[in-house]
């Protein structure tokens, strides 16, 4: 029956539960099912009803693992074990990493080296996707998908699920219209929206560029920090009126918008990658404290809009050689790559650096 939800609509329905809190059934083909609750979202008396349940754990990633000195039997993940006595606040400094430097983990920790972790995997993927801290309070139950039908929770299948977590969600233009603006009058906004319910994305259209020739495009990453509020801890918000005032003065490009905040941790995880950053940690490390990859960012959106939009060569505005790569397996031609060197400051120059040192940037 269509009014019974597909996976991706059970998928949202999870993310949204993820970030109130509520917990997610999750099960796999071998009859194996757990609870899953956000570490960051939880509250003390779920955490209590958990226990009830049986012996659960703290599922964290294997960069939150490093940083805790806790050992990784599962590859990209660990699962710390949860003392009998631990109450809210311990589950949740082994998931943020703001008090690390202040009250060290008082350790050993222990983690489970046995069984399945594929569930606990599902449950890290959801939360990241969810823009929360990737650390999820996983326990065993007998049957997920009766215990879900039982107590109103969301039952994700893990066979189901893989797929649709692996790969980015089918964009879809939803409206363009006429946006005169500063940098010129012949401007046009497209928006796109994915069918899995995450952030839209958009394309701003400069003059009316030739499909059959190489645009001038740049792929630009939403930073309300710097965009919006002038941050001079990065080089965003001038790289964005830089990109759109060059398109300007050549009468035609295309500036992809893209919702992937915070290198796509999103901007909660960015500020508290910031607090980081101000106790010394550089932007690379922080998102290791954090649980998060170097970046998290999935640029082959940019390439899915160009597509849709008609192009399929660019002259990419850009500083960061894997968005070259990036599109040229992709299908789309980059004949040449057009420098955007602006918005060094004093408070800024060690980051750029980071960048230039860890992420490959040409600067």
């Amino acid at each position: 029956m269509s009014l019974i939800p597909d996976i991706t609509e059970l998928l949202a329905r999870a993310r949204a539960d993820l970030r109130m809190g509520v917990p997610v059934a999750l099960t796999d083909d071998s009859g194996f099912s757990v609870l899953a609750v956000s570490a960051e979202t939880l509250s003390p008396q779920r955490l209590a009803d958990l226990k009830k349940l049986g012996n659960p754990v703290v599922a964290i990633t294997g960069r939150r693992a490093e940083t805790l000195k806790a050992r990784v039997y599962d590859g990209d993940l660990a699962r710390v074990s949860i003392p009998a006595d631990a109450d809210i606040a311990w589950v949740q400094a082994v998931a943020d990493p703001s008090d690390d430097l202040n009250a060290p983990m008082k350790g050993p920790l222990m983690t489970e080296r046995h069984g399945n972790a594929n569930l606990h995997r599902i449950a890290i993927a959801l939360a990241k996707s969810a823009r929360i801290l990737p650390a999820v309070v996983v326990v065993p139950v007998e049957d997920g998908r009766e215990f879900a039908a039982s107590h109103g929770l969301t039952c994700i299948d893990h066979t189901r699920a893989t797929p649709h977590l692996a790969d980015r969600s089918t964009l879809h233009e939803v409206v363009a219209a006429r946006l005169p603006m500063e940098v010129s009058e012949a401007g046009r906004l497209h928006v796109f929206r994915p069918e899995d319910g995450g952030e839209e994305h958009y394309a701003v259209e400069i003059g009316r560029p030739d499909r059959d020739k190489p645009v001038l495009a740049r792929l630009h990453s939403a930073c309300f920090t710097g965009d919006l509020m002038g941050s001079l801890k990065c080089d965003c918000g001038p790289q964005l009126r830089g990109a759109l005032e060059q398109m300007g003065a050549e009468g035609a490009g295309v500036l992809l918008y893209l919702n992937q905040e915070g290198r796509g941790i999103g901007l909660a995880n960015k500020m508290r990658a910031y607090f980081l950053q101000d106790q010394g940690f550089d932007t690379v490390e922080a998102n290791h404290r954090l649980g998060f990859e170097d970046d998290e960012r999935d640029f082959r959106l940019g390439s899915d809009i160009l597509k849709s939009l008609g192009f399929n060569s660019v002259r990419l505005l850009t500083n960061n050689p894997a968005k070259i790569a990036m599109m040229e397996r992709t299908g789309i031609a980059v004949t040449e790559r057009v420098p955007l060197k602006v918005g060094e400051t004093s408070h800024n120059r060690g980051y750029l650096a980071t960048k230039a040192k860890k992420s490959g940037h040409l600067l």
